[in-house]
């Protein structure tokens, strides 16, 4: 509601939406849709840096929203934003199937590496897109909704909320590092 009605007002805002959503509905179908050899044709691997290019900006925009237009200095957009990669990245993992280095079709490689014998319970449902989706934004997301209720909640602020931040992200690095969680340790996850 408050954005709608900040968006009347902003001419250069409307058109830049409308241009960011064309770009994002035309450069896919230009790819999906043309043959190789046609003028208009987008390779792949322009589509790829493309998409980079996006994610790097979402998280700038991001940082500059909290940081220069709230004021508050976070050190842990990195940890949400990981997540979030994190997600999609064992959607992907479920994908491969057998076509990986160990050809299991259920387990990612760096599991059957570890002698693990089935997927855990976490793991689930990622081999469906709509799953990851949904997953990409809700587990950031309630993160982010539990670590600012209780931080500000407690009202801790200025150099005290950043190393709170800060530290989230290290606990998470050090979790992620376990290869017990099923995570993939310090290798991540591996084979795309």
């Amino acid at each position: 509601m408050i954005f709608s009605s900040i968006l009347r007002s902003d001419t250069g805002g409307k058109v830049f939406l409308s241009v960011l959503t064309l770009v994002a509905v035309l450069i896919p179908f230009l790819n999906l849709a043309l043959p190789a050899d046609h003028p208009l044709y987008i390779s792949t691997y322009t589509v790829t840096i493309l998409g980079k290019y996006l994610t790097y900006a979402l998280l700038a925009i991001a940082v500059d929203l909290v940081w220069g237009y709230l004021g508050i200095l976070s050190l842990g957009h990195g940890a949400f934003f990981a997540l979030g990669g994190y997600a999609m990245g064992m959607y992907l993992m479920r994908q491969i199937g057998d076509r990986g280095v160990y050809g299991d079709p259920v387990l990612p490689d760096f599991m059957v590496f570890l002698d693990w014998k089935e997927l855990p319970w976490f793991w689930q449902g990622f081999d469906q897109f709509w799953f990851a989706i949904i997953m990409v934004l809700l587990i950031p997301g309630l993160l982010a909704f539990i670590f600012g209720w209780l931080a500000f909640r407690s009202r801790v602020t200025g150099v005290y909320l950043s190393i709170m931040t800060q530290a989230l992200v290290y606990a998470l690095m050090l979790a992620f590092f376990r290869n017990e969680l099923g995570f993939g340790g310090n290798n991540g996850l591996t084979d795309f």
